[in-house]
C-alpha cells in the first residue's frame, strides 16, 4: 500500500515540477510583454499552484486505476501498462506548455480552442514565422517530449507488491481517490475550479502566466453546441432591459450629409493589422503612416472608430457585413450561417453595382472566398491570379504594391464597370514584416510603413485620373496590432477611418464614437440606400443615435467604449480587468447584454 502511496506522491510531485518549470519558461519568454520582478514570479507560482494541483489530478487518474487493478491482478505490469499513457501525457503537454510559451507572443491570451481554427492551415501559420524557428520548434519539442516521457516512465516502478486483504486496500485506495477528486474540484466548498482561480492582479499577463494551459485549453473546450447557452451572465429579462435601445432600427435619416452625391464610385482600403498604434495623429508611433498622417487633412477623418475584433476573419465580416464579432466563433467560419448574413456588396450590387475583391493571398482559407461570394463581392482577384514570380514575392503571396498596381489598372482601364465597388485587402503589415522597402531600422514599423507608402503612391495617381471626382476612397483596418501593448490597452481596437475622394464635400473630423459594422450603416445611409436587414450596424450620423458606444472583443473578453470612458472585462475570469477613467458597473452590465444577446441571436441565424 505505501509503495502506491509513494508512486503517485512521485508522479504528482514530477506533474507539478513541470508546470512550476513551465511557468518560469513561459515568463521568460515572454518577458518583453510585462515588466516583472522576481517577486511577480513567486506570486505567479503560489496563485497558480491550486489549479496546477487539479490538473496533475486529472493526470492521476489512470495510474489510480491501475493501482486499484494490481490489488485484483499478482504481479500487475506497471511500467509496461502506463508506458503508451505516459508517452502520450508527455506529448500533450510538452506541446501545449510550449505553444502557450511561443504563441503568447503573438496572441496575448493563454491558449485555447480559438488558436486551433486558425492553425487549420499550416501553410498559412507557417508564413508568419521563418522556417528557422520552426525548425527549432519542432527540435525543442521532440526533445522535450523525450525527456517527460523518459522522466515519468522512470518514475514508474515495474512492479508493486502485492496485497493480502485486497478488499481492505481496495477500500482504503478510494479514500486516495477521494483525495485525488478534491484536488480536481479545487477543494470541498461550492466552486468548483475554474481559470478564474488563478486570477489574482491587475495585470492580465500576471493572470494569464498563473493559469495552468493544459486547464485553460481543455476547459475552453467545454462549450456548449447551442450558441444560445454559450454566455449566459445575466437573466433574460434583465439582459433585454440593458439591451434595449443599443442597437436601434431607426437610423435611416442623416443629420450631415458627407458626399456630393449619392452614387460615388466606391474604393475600400482593407489595411491588414493597421489601428491606432501606427498613427501619430491618434496617439501611435511617430513617423510611421505617413501618407496616411498627410492625407488627413484632405479627408473625413473619423477619431473615435473602432474595430471589433481581433483578426482577420473577424474583422472582414464587420467591415463588409455589419456584423458582430464572437469571442468564440468565427461567422466566416460557419457556413450555413453564411446566406442569412448582410453585406455591403449586396446592397450595392442591388442599386446597380458592379462588385470586386483583391486580396493578395490564398482567398481559400478561413472560408474567405466562400464569405466574399455570399457577401456580394461577384469578382474575386487573388493569389491565383497573379504570376508565379508575384505571388512569392511575399510569404503571404503577393505583396503591396502588387495588388495596388492591379487595383490601379482596373480602375484606370475602366474595366470595373460603369458604377463599381472595389475592396483592395493589404497582406504586408503582418508576421513576418518581410517588404521590399528599408525606410525604418524597426522592421514591424518598416513594414506598416511600406504599406502606408503603397496606399499612398495609388491615391496620389488616383488623383490624376478623370475618375477622382466621382470617387469615395474608404482607408481602414481589419483589426489593431499588439504592437507593445495588450488587448486591455485601448490603442488595440481603436483605429483610424480615412474617406478621401473627390466624392467628399469637404474635409473635416467627426469625433462620434463608432465600430468597425457600423461603417455599414453609415455608409448606405449616405448614399439613400436601405440598412434595414444590418441589425447590428448604426448609422452613427443619424439623430437618433443618442447613445454612442463601441463593443469590441477578442477570445478571452470583451470591451465596451462610450463618453464615460472604457472597460474591459475578461470573460474567463468574469472580473473587470481595466477600467479608464474609473470603474463603471453600467459599461460592464452593457458589454455582457451584448455579447449575451449577440450569441442568442447567432443561435437564431437559420
Amino acid at each position: 500500500m505505501k509503495g502506491r502511496i509513494y508512486f503517485i506522491v512521485k508522479i504528482l510531485l514530477c506533474f507539478m515540477v513541470i508546470f512550476t518549470v513551465g511557468k518560469v519558461i513561459f515568463m521568460t519568454y515572454n518577458h518583453t510583454v510585462d515588466n516583472f520582478s522576481i517577486g511577480d514570479v513567486l506570486e505567479v507560482l503560489l496563485h497558480g499552484f491550486t489549479i496546477d494541483l487539479s490538473t496533475s489530478g486529472y493526470l492521476l487518474i489512470v495510474p489510480w486505476l491501475c493501482c486499484l487493478l494490481s490489488f485484483w491482478i499478482p504481479r500487475f505490469a506497471f511500467r509496461k501498462v502506463l508506458r503508451p499513457y505516459w508517452i502520450v501525457v508527455a506529448a500533450l503537454l510538452a506541446l501545449v506548455i510550449g505553444a502557450d510559451v511561443v504563441l503568447y507572443e503573438h496572441w496575448k491570451f493563454k491558449i485555447n480552442f480559438a488558436i486551433f481554427s486558425y492553425m487549420a492551415s499550416p501553410q498559412n501559420a507557417a508564413n508568419s514565422v521563418s522556417i528557422a524557428f520552426i525548425v527549432i520548434c519542432v527540435a525543442l519539442a521532440v526533445a522535450l517530449i523525450s525527456a517527460l516521457a523518459v522522466t515519468i516512465i522512470k518514475l514508474t516502478p515495474r512492479v508493486l507488491n502485492d496485497v493480502y486483504n485486497r478488499l481492505n486496500a481496495s477500500l482504503l485506495w478510494l479514500l486516495v481517490g477521494g483525495v485525488i477528486f478534491i484536488m480536481i474540484r479545487g477543494g470541498i466548498g461550492a466552486s468548483v475550479m475554474n481559470v478564474g482561480k488563478a486570477y489574482y492582479s491587475q495585470r492580465l499577463f500576471l493572470n494569464h502566466a498563473a493559469v495552468n494551459p493544459a486547464f485553460s485549453l481543455v476547459s475552453s473546450a467545454n462549450v456548449s453546441s447551442c450558441f444560445a447557452d454559450e454566455f449566459h451572465f445575466i437573466d433574460d429579462a434583465k439582459c433585454d432591459s440593458i439591451f434595449q435601445g443599443l442597437y436601434p432600427g431607426n437610423l435611416d435619416d442623416i443629420t450631415d450629409t458627407l458626399l456630393c452625391n449619392q452614387r460615388p464610385q466606391v474604393l475600400i482600403v482593407t489595411m491588414e493589422s493597421f489601428g491606432a498604434s501606427f498613427v501619430e495623429n491618434l496617439g501611435g508611433e511617430k513617423n510611421v503612416a505617413v501618407n496616411i498622417e498627410r492625407l488627413i487633412p484632405e479627408g473625413i477623418f473619423w477619431t473615435n472608430y473602432y474595430s471589433n475584433s481581433f483578426r482577420t476573419d473577424r474583422g472582414t465580416v464587420s467591415l463588409n457585413g455589419g456584423y458582430i464579432s464572437y469571442p468564440t466563433v468565427s461567422l466566416m467560419r460557419l457556413p450555413d450561417k453564411l446566406q442569412y448574413l448582410p453585406g455591403i456588396a449586396n446592397s450595392l450590387k442591388e442599386a446597380g453595382y458592379s462588385t470586386h475583391y483583391i486580396y493578395g493571398g490564398d482567398i481559400e482559407v478561413m472560408g474567405k472566398s466562400r464569405y466574399l461570394s455570399s457577401a456580394g463581392y461577384d469578382h474575386l482577384i487573388s493569389s491565383n491570379d497573379f504570376s508565379k514570380k508575384d505571388v512569392v514575392s511575399s510569404k503571404w503571396g503577393v505583396n503591396d504594391s502588387i495588388t495596388a498596381e492591379r487595383a490601379y489598372r482596373l480602375i484606370a482601364d475602366g474595366k470595373l464597370g460603369k458604377q463599381w465597388l472595389l475592396n483592395l485587402q493589404t497582406i504586408n503589415s503582418h508576421e513576418p514584416f518581410e517588404v521590399p522597402y528599408h525606410r525604418l531600422d524597426d522592421k514591424v514599423l518598416n513594414a506598416f510603413a511600406y504599406t502606408d507608402e503603397c496606399v499612398g503612391r495609388l491615391i496620389r495617381r488616383l488623383k490624376k485620373l478623370p475618375v477622382w471626382d466621382n470617387l469615395l476612397i474608404i482607408l481602414v483596418p481589419d483589426h489593431g496590432y499588439l504592437y507593445n501593448i495588450t488587448y486591455e490597452d485601448m490603442r488595440f481596437f481603436h483605429s483610424p477611418m480615412l474617406w478621401l475622394g473627390g466624392a467628399i464635400k469637404e474635409p473635416r473630423s467627426i469625433d462620434v464614437i463608432m465600430n468597425q459594422s457600423d461603417l455599414c450603416a453609415t455608409l448606405l445611409a449616405q448614399m439613400g440606400l436601405s440598412h434595414a436587414g444590418y441589425e447590428w450596424s448604426r448609422n452613427v450620423l443619424s439623430a437618433n443615435y443618442t447613445y454612442p458606444f463601441a463593443y469590441c472583443s477578442w477570445p478571452s473578453g470583451i470591451v465596451f467604449v462610450d463618453s464615460t470612458g472604457h472597460s474591459v472585462y475578461d470573460i474567463t475570469s468574469h472580473l473587470p480587468i481595466a477600467e479608464s477613467p474609473a470603474p463603471c458597473a453600467q459599461r460592464i452590465d452593457r458589454a455582457k447584454a451584448i455579447l449575451q444577446k449577440s450569441y442568442y441571436k447567432l443561435d437564431k441565424l437559420h
